[in-house]
């Protein structure tokens, strides 16, 4: 059945850098971070059904379905659908889970998008970005669909379309648990704030990555080989790092050269999700 079924983007994104101004009195803290979409990452499809049911056909090992972030956006939409809306689901993964680069986030914006689309729920995108912050920080971005300086908690936007480089992605194989990161008494806090139209990527930092390395040999190791081949830094609070390159046959060959111990991959920068742009297409077909 999967097989005939439409599959849709589920992208990876990369934070460029990753800077907190300040920690809130509710204990969030303030950021700003520019996210840059990829042209890979996970897929989904999406078979409407009258149960009222929400099955994940391709359920992840150690991720009961009640904690995946697939079923929780797809219950979180079923109020603005049928009162009998259900759905089947499969996940074709493949991005590196715990690493960063917002696989369970940009599942549940696919999740979102694309239920509310085939349920005829008729949500504006502002409307899906507010449901996708209860699910998670870095939801909301997926949702919107665009290259993106954040500020606030992230949930804040200006498109910042960028250049499209290429990036080799790779991942130490380290679980990194967030919030311990930003718990954590040594993390930076007062970085100054910034204006988006400043970014580059020499002026800023990633705020959580000495920390990281600090904690995580094979994180640090990781980021000190790429560091001999390109600008490098690690992605949100890790464990994944990236290099920037500006063409694709530069970065496949040091892919080429990647220690076994790491996986990686190669993709290209992209300024709106290629989930959008198929959506988009299924409203003129």
């Amino acid at each position: 059945m999967a097989s005939e079924l439409t599959w849709w983007p589920s992208v990876a994104k990369l934070n460029l850098f990753l800077h907190i101004t300040g920690r809130r009195e509710d204990g969030y803290h303030n950021l700003q971070s520019l996210f840059q979409l990829l042209d890979c990452g996970d897929r989904l499809a999406f078979e409407p059904t009258e149960d009222h049911q929400i099955a994940l056909m391709t359920p992840l090992v150690g991720v009961p379905d009640e904690d995946n972030l697939i079923v929780k956006a797809a219950r979180l939409l079923q109020p603005f659908a049928a009162d009998n809306a259900g759905c089947k689901i499969w996940l074709d993964k493949r991005l590196p889970m715990g690493g960063g680069i917002g696989g369970g986030s940009s599942n549940a914006a696919t999740t979102l998008l694309v239920l509310n689309s085939l349920w005829q729920c008729n949500l504006s995108l502002q409307k899906l970005e507010q449901l996708g912050l209860q699910l998670g920080a870095d939801v909301p971005v997926f949702v919107h669909g665009r290259t993106t300086f954040a500020s606030g908690v992230g949930e804040q936007f200006v498109d910042a379309p960028q250049p499209q480089h290429w990036f080799l992605v790779a991942t130490p194989g380290v679980h990194i648990a967030t919030a311990d990161i930003f718990r954590h008494p040594e993390l930076p806090r007062q970085t100054p704030v910034m204006n988006w139209q400043d970014y580059t990527f020499d002026n800023t930092t990633n705020d959580c990555q000495e920390l990281v390395c600090r904690y995580h040999p094979k994180v640090a190791k990781l980021l000190h080989w790429l560091l001999e081949y390109a600008p490098s830094r690690m992605t949100g609070t890790g464990s994944s790092v990236f290099a920037v390159f500006a063409d694709q046959s530069q970065a496949l060959k040091v892919l080429d050269t990647l220690p076994d111990e790491f996986m990686g991959f190669v993709a290209q920068g992209v300024n709106i999700s290629p989930l959008h742009s198929q959506l988009e297409q299924r409203k003129t077909d």
